[in-house]
């Protein structure tokens, strides 16, 4: 199952609001390769459009997501 997606680095962005889960990521994002996987962890539901549409503007690719319990997880591929 895609629980077990690998990636490269592990951002807990759980209890930060809008929009530090993102801007957490994205400084996360900065430091890793090209091609690298980044998994975060979030709690803020906004967070399910800002993901979303950073990975469509930025061009990395949103591989999965899911949502359970007020807790979202986000595994992206930096491009």
């Amino acid at each position: 199952m895609i629980e077990t997606l690998t990636c490269d680095a592990e951002l807990d962005a759980r209890g930060l609001n809008c929009p530090l889960p993102l801007l957490k990521a994205k400084m996360e994002l900065n430091r890793l390769a090209s091609g690298a996987v980044l998994k975060v962890i979030a709690t803020d539901a906004g967070s399910q459009r800002d993901f979303s549409t950073f990975a469509r503007l930025s061009g990395h690719t949103l591989l999965h997501e899911t949502a359970e319990s007020g807790t979202y997880t986000y595994w992206l591929r930096k491009a």
